[in-house]
């Protein structure tokens, strides 16, 4: 069975984004040797058009395949007029709302979205599944994360859009490394204790 691994940045007291749900605040962060490790650890996680920018598009996936995202996540690649923001992996984007997709690499699921991601972690595959961004998705599929791999930036926001917007439900997770880096920031990850 494939893991479903919520990949997320957040600040020192769990916050994503700003009210709005903005993170741009975090990307000043991302120096040489974070994306070394990003480089090295986590290629396909960097977008398709960022991964050209910074001459990484001929890196092979090491962990995902496949990448499970919002539709607010999806709609800051949109504004952009990108279609296909991670076109080296399965695209899908969970939307009640969007009903048909503006690109052929991007399936929308409008229903079931936790049958769909047992569906997608029983298929055969050596890689996982990417769970990006959207607050509303990680607390939708909580009980189905496997994995977390959490960037900690060292910033207050004080109030935002919080990691999972779920209702109260304790999940236990089992710490599996830490990685400190020279401008404060902290990777961690995660197991779920099944």
């Amino acid at each position: 069975m494939r893991k479903l691994t919520y990949f997320i940045a957040c600040s020192i007291d769990g916050f994503i984004g700003d009210p709005d749900g903005d993170g741009t605040s975090m990307l000043p962060f991302v120096d040489e040797e974070f994306l070394a490790f990003l480089k090295t650890e986590y290629p396909e996680t960097v977008a398709t058009h960022g991964r050209r920018a910074l001459g990484m598009d001929d890196l092979p996936n090491k962990r995902f395949d496949t990448i499970v995202q919002g539709r607010a996540s999806y709609d800051l690649a949109l504004k952009e007029g990108i279609t296909s923001p991670y076109a080296h992996l399965r695209e899908y984007v969970a939307s009640g709302t969007l009903k048909e997709s503006p690109d052929p690499n991007v399936e929308i699921i409008a229903d079931d979205l936790v049958g769909k991601v047992r569906e997608l972690k029983d298929e055969d595959s050596e890689f996982g599944i990417y769970l990006c961004g959207g607050s509303k998705l990680a607390g939708e599929l909580l009980d189905e994360i496997d994995e977390l791999v959490i960037k900690t930036y060292p910033l207050v926001y004080g109030s935002g859009m919080r990691m999972f917007g779920a209702g109260f439900a304790i999940s236990e997770f089992t710490l599996e490394s830490a990685r400190t880096f020279g401008n404060g920031v902290l990777v961690r990850s995660y197991s779920r204790k099944r």
